[in-house]
């Protein structure tokens, strides 16, 4: 490892150890047991092709540049950070950033799915923030539903000419609401309003979601954009290695 690695790395561990810790332990992504059996296993088969497609894609980004296991560990990083820090919110669930937008912008969504499921399972282990139970559907909103988003919004504002960093924006807010779009169908499949059913469930849930997502989703959004321009200023060849400098797919 290089010096500047060492730098990132290092940058990566203290913004974990200054931001990451959080003992609360009472607000969750999905909570342990909060869905019935069947959904928990909806989800979770739901999941496999693109926990697959994930590995996959990781497995050709590390054969293709062993380098870039610095940049694609530090996006790993930024979603446990970000993911930790919650707000309390609807019954049986929480509000808090996803960090995924970045590693959907640097290497693709798929990637991003191994990356969430391997977040989620250390902090349903060891913070009690998720379950194991609701992994499949923690994972699908987080780790595959909104880094896809993330990812077609960036691809749009490129083709659209929009400003790279304003596209960078878009991309991470954008996801990380999509994700608790997800999140409150999930729980409205679960549990459809006795009146109105799942559409008029979901609509409570995204109500609730709403007054604190909105603003982390922003918050989100500048952070992402601030760490890639981080990223830019130390780690120039690393994301010109893995296609994000030079126009690449990733």
């Amino acid at each position: 490892m290089n010096q500047k690695e060492r730098r990132i790395v290092s940058i990566a561990i203290a913004f974990a150890l200054i931001f990451g810790v959080n003992t609360v332990a009472n607000a969750m992504h999905i909570m342990e047991g909060y869905l019935p059996l069947k959904f928990c296993i909806i989800w979770g088969v739901i999941c496999v092709p693109f926990l697959v497609a994930g590995y996959l894609s990781i497995k050709k980004t590390l054969s293709d540049n062993r380098k870039s296991i610095t940049i694609l560990a530090m996006a790993g990083a930024f979603v446990f950070v970000l993911s930790s820090l919650k707000i309390p919110s609807v019954t049986g669930s929480c509000s808090h950033m996803t960090g995924t937008g970045l590693g959907a912008i640097l290497f693709g969504p798929m990637a991003v799915s191994i990356l969430g499921i391997i977040v989620l399972i250390f902090q349903a282990t060891l913070l009690a923030h998720g379950g194991l139970t609701t992994l499949g559907a923690n994972t699908f909103s987080m780790a595959i539903a909104g880094p896809l988003i993330s990812y077609a919004i960036y691809k749009l504002c490129q083709k659209l000419k929009v400003n790279k960093y304003v596209g960078i924006f878009l991309a991470a807010s954008i996801g990380d609401l999509f994700t608790y779009c997800v999140t409150s169908f999930e729980l409205a499949f679960a549990y459809p309003s006795a009146s109105g059913g799942i559409v008029a469930s979901a609509g409570k849930f995204l109500a609730v979601f709403a007054p604190t997502q909105l603003p982390l989703a922003i918050i989100e959004g500048i952070l992402t954009v601030v760490i890639i321009m981080g990223l830019e200023t130390y780690a120039k060849s690393e994301l010109t290695d893995i296609g994000f400098l030079n126009g690449g797919e990733n």
